[in-house]
Parts: C-alpha cells; structure tokens; sequence
C-alpha cells in the first residue's frame, strides 16, 4: 500500500476492524518513511457483470446501487446506514449465489423488495425510475398493489 503522502510503497497497519456492515476491514496503517497515518479499506472484489436493458454489460458497482436507493429514500425515514445496509444484503445475496452475471432487472427487483418492506414511498420512487411508468395510471396501479399487499 502506497503511502498517500510520500508514496512510499511500506506501511504497518497500526489497527484493523471490521467496517460495519459493507463486508469490509478498516485499517488504520502508518507510513515507515514519513511516520504519516492513513485509513485503508479491504472489501472483497465482486466481479459480477450487470447485463443493461440494451443489451450492454458493466461491472457491478455497489456505490452505484447506494446512489440509486438513497435517491429514492431521500427525504424518508431510511437512514443513509439502512440504505448501505439494503445494498450491501444485496452485494451479500449475489456473492452467496455466486453468480457471474446478473440484469439490470433481477438487482431492481431485490432492491425494491427490501425498500417495500422498510418504507412505502422510497419503494415508489424507485418503482417510478426502474419501471419506467409511461403515465399516471400505471403509477397508480403500483400504489393499488402496494397498498393491498400491506
């Protein structure tokens, strides 16, 4: 690990613990040359492919999915750690089932059926960006479905 002051490429990590609830280890290290300290983070390297719906791939981005859900829980009783909690269960799921490819489509259904189960309005926002609704009737009959299943 490069030294982020001096880059000197030999540091000793002073301390280490986990990082909540990203799968993650924080450590604390210190530069052997200019005795400087800096925080590393270790997270296990999900090589998953994300097919899109046209067609195209990209890596799984994990910060990608926070963006997305804390868009949709802005403003509503989802704290930014449960929306880290909520991607960071998905990133676990996929890991779990090992799989190399997912869609676009599969990542959206899980994300909204964890924001369905915590709030309400974020499951809708969400719904409204993945789904695409092309008027108001199809927004409504989310809402309708919503409600009847609670």
């Amino acid at each position: 690990m490069k030294c982020p002051f001096c880059s000197h490429e030999e540091s000793k990590v002073t301390d280490s613990r986990n990082a909540g609830d990203l799968n993650a280890v924080r450590r604390r290290r210190e530069c052997l040359k200019c005795a400087r300290r800096f925080t590393t983070f270790e997270t296990v390297d999900l090589i998953i492919q994300v097919k899109k719906r046209d067609g195209s791939y990209e890596d799984f981005d994990l910060e990608k999915l926070i963006k997305g859900l804390s868009s949709a829980s802005r403003h509503t009783r989802i704290s930014y750690d449960q929306v880290r909690g909520i991607a960071s269960e998905i990133a676990a799921e996929l890991m779990e089932k090992q799989v190399r490819e997912i869609s676009t489509t599969m990542i959206g259904e899980m994300a909204m059926k964890r924001l369905q189960d915590v709030d309400t309005i974020a499951y809708i926002r969400f719904a409204c960006v993945y789904r695409r609704f092309k008027d108001v009737d199809e927004l409504m009959d989310a809402i309708h479905q919503t409600v009847a299943s609670e």
